[in-house]
């Protein structure tokens, strides 16, 4: 029984196939695309990988017990890095600031619970071979290696302390404006030599607010106020901010503003936003009067936690400007009475697709899109589009109506 596919960034004729380990602890291995595979036996159960964004053979394996595990043969043979290591808290060298390609950077417990920021090598990290690049202890689930800059936030009693480091230089408390009170700082990007991060302030709940700050990282200025959050899986808060593919600097955000909230857009990360114009006609070519700022067309902007699910919202870097998204039309955000829109332009204009939510993927590199309905129904059909959601052309892909969970 198989759990999870992976397939090489840097060569995707390489794909591995990890085993359910509720059966065996086994890595299945292609090199030819999948037509044939060599099975590996396994000393311990992998819950996530993470490939090198340029050696192919190189990866890393995180456990159900907490320890990182590198293979430099493409899974044929592991060796451990460090135990107790945090989820998701471990990351490859970035290429052009860390002098060795191999170095990892993670966030590891020490013995009596404290969290410190390691870097080794993949293949010799032994104590004497392991730097501490930060001097104290820093908070869990904090470290994050991203571009040119690390980020990590350290204990305090009260106000929560930032530090970042700018091409691996020494770490410098981040500034934001004096009126600022964080209890949370989540990074949202780092390209274009700017950070762009949404902070949670003293008195907020359900709300951030979205800073941007100067190239190394330190100083930040206010870009938008109140951006929503969803409860996602597990009671996780999700901010409704979504950075289009494809397209630097654009980003769609959810506003709460009396009692309402809004859909902006900003083409230059956060220092002009505004509304999303509705479109002019609906599925049937009747005029639709909506006239800004009094009526605009509203995104849901949550991503899918889901890999064969498309989400709310989805663009492709391949086809830049393309964006499609379930949203309605009216004074602001609602989750009655949604359709499925899509701009062909970064966008400045809307047209309707759907008048239900759907699922859509980009297929052929975005040439051709393709549309499922959502699965709380069953179904035959899917859609298929190849000019960019003007025409769809329906395909039976069964005889009975089945319940779609996802596409692959």
């Amino acid at each position: 029984l198989l759990s999870y596919l992976y397939v090489c960034p840097s060569n995707q004729r390489k794909i591995m196939v990890l085993t359910d380990p509720e059966f065996e602890s086994s890595v299945l291995i292609s090199t030819d695309e999948g037509a044939s595979y060599q099975k590996y036996r396994l000393s311990f159960f992998i819950l996530s990988l993470l490939f090198h964004p340029m050696e192919e053979d190189w990866a890393l394996a995180y456990s159900h017990d907490q320890k990182l595990y590198s293979s430099v043969d493409f899974g044929r043979k592991w060796q451990l890095i460090h135990e107790h290591v945090t989820p998701n808290r471990f990351y490859w060298s970035v290429a052009g600031l860390d002098k060795e390609p191999d170095l990892i950077h993670m966030e590891a417990h020490t013995p009596d619970g404290n969290v410190q920021y390691v870097t080794c090598r993949a293949q010799m990290c032994t104590e004497a071979n392991r730097n501490y690049p930060f001097p104290g202890y820093i908070d869990i689930s904090s470290l994050v290696v991203q571009d040119d800059y690390i980020f990590i936030q350290v204990p305090t009693s009260g106000r929560a302390t930032y530090y970042v480091s700018y091409k691996r230089d020494s770490f410098i408390q981040i500034k934001l404006p004096k009126y600022s009170l964080p209890k949370d700082l989540h990074i949202v990007s780092t390209d274009e030599k700017q950070v762009f991060a949404a902070v949670q302030e003293w008195n907020q709940n359900d709300t951030y607010n979205l800073y941007l700050s100067d190239t190394r990282g330190i100083f930040f200025t206010l870009a938008m106020e109140n951006v929503k959050t969803t409860k996602g899986i597990g009671g996780n808060q999700m901010l409704d901010l979504y950075e289009v593919a494809g397209i630097k600097g654009m980003l769609i955000a959810n506003k709460r503003q009396d009692n309402q909230v809004k859909t902006y857009i900003t083409y230059n990360k956060g220092r002009d936003w505004r509304l999303l114009q509705a479109p002019t006609a609906d599925l049937d070519g009747n005029d639709i009067h909506c006239i800004l700022p009094f009526c605009s067309l509203h995104l849901q902007l949550q991503g899918s936690e889901n890999p064969y699910v498309s989400g709310a919202i989805s663009s492709k870097s391949s086809v830049p400007g393309i964006i499609v998204a379930t949203g309605n039309i009216g004074p602001e955000l609602s989750y009655n009475n949604v359709g499925m829109f899509i701009t062909s332009d970064a966008g400045n204009s809307w047209r309707p697709i759907f008048e239900e939510e759907h699922n859509i993927w980009f297929l052929d590199k975005g040439g051709a899109l393709v549309a499922v309905k959502q699965p709380s129904v069953p179904t035959r059909h899917l859609w298929v589009s190849f000019d960019e959601g003007r025409q769809w052309t329906q395909h039976s892909f069964s005889s009975v109506p089945l319940f779609v969970d996802g596409v692959l």
